[in-house]
């Protein structure tokens, strides 16, 4: 799968910020959130997840400190009210407060020299910049600064080009359509860097854990391109099975004329037969390669 994307940044509308002040606000993320929080330095960066009990996915973030007391954490907008709200209902006695600060900051994606590594920050004034994951020869990477600056210096990309960059770096966001829809590893979240199995408990620990270590994961993120649009939350068949579905499509991208999807699929479906979006007899999806390698199970 071979692309050249322009360089440049794009306003990510569709983006916002939480803001968690206190000086408990590391600590209550880290017994909330699948990453370490406790120990994030201010050159880092984490993605992380926070699960359900029952270890699915509400939403998918990213993670850095602002100041001794201060987390800010971005992702898509559409998640941030009840986001907010789930995770203030267990702050309990914790010195910690949820708010939604989308309103002081711009979140920008940046297409741009491949970085070091993913989820390095480097910071630019008041901005932070965190090198995301990204297919080889390419750079992504996600820009928060004041709502007030400056548009970073560079041409605006397409959204078409960061979507395709996003699909084809083998990552996806929980978005309103899936939200409850993955635990983390079905969408290679933990290969990505998401996942502590290290660290403390949190909601969903113990399901994560056992999707890990007792060889369960019956489904993986893949990559696929096909013909037409298709849009997050849209299932997946298999052309023996009509009735059930055996995926979901988790984020997708047109360009040129060519749709590129990472969709969370049955790993046996991919032994054989067809899958297809929509239903057994929808658009044939061609099977791509993943950008890094998906460790066996132990």
């Amino acid at each position: 799968m071979s692309e050249t994307l322009t360089t440049g940044a794009l306003r990510l509308t569709d983006w916002g910020v939480i803001r968690a002040q206190g000086a408990d606000a590391a600590t209550f993320l880290h017994g909330q959130l699948t990453q370490d929080f406790a120990l994030l330095g201010p050159d880092q960066a984490r993605l992380a997840g926070y699960c359900s009990a029952k270890g699915r996915l509400l939403a998918a973030l990213v993670g850095w400190r602002a100041g001794d007391d201060e987390i800010l954490l971005a992702l898509p907008a559409e998640l941030i009210p009840a986001t907010v709200k789930r995770l203030s209902m267990f702050v309990l006695r914790a010195k910690c407060k949820l708010s939604d600060a989308s309103a002081d900051y711009a979140v920008w994606g940046v297409l741009d020299t491949p970085p070091d590594q993913a989820w390095q920050l480097s910071r630019d004034g008041d901005a932070v910049q965190i090198a995301l994951p990204a297919q080889p020869g390419s750079g992504r990477a996600l820009r928060v600064q004041p709502a007030g600056a400056p548009a970073p210096a560079g041409a605006e990309i397409s959204a078409d080009d960061w979507a395709w960059a996003e699909v084809a770096a083998g990552q996806a966001w929980v978005r309103s359509a899936t939200v409850e829809a993955f635990v983390p590893q079905m969408i290679n979240f933990e290969v990505l860097g998401g996942v502590n199995f290290k660290k403390g408990c949190y909601p969903g620990q113990e399901i994560v854990a056992r999707s890990q270590y007792r060889g369960t994961l019956k489904r993986r993120l893949q990559i696929f391109e096909t013909e037409g649009a298709a849009q997050v939350g849209q299932e997946i068949f298999h052309s023996a099975d009509p009735e059930q579905p055996a995926g979901v499509v988790a984020g997708c991208a047109t360009r040129a004329g060519r749709t590129l999807i990472a969709a969370e699929i049955k790993l046996a479906a991919l032994e054989g037969g067809s899958l297809h979006l929509g239903s057994a007899g929808g658009a044939l999806l061609q099977p791509r390669a993943l950008p890094y390698e998906i460790p066996p199970q132990e």
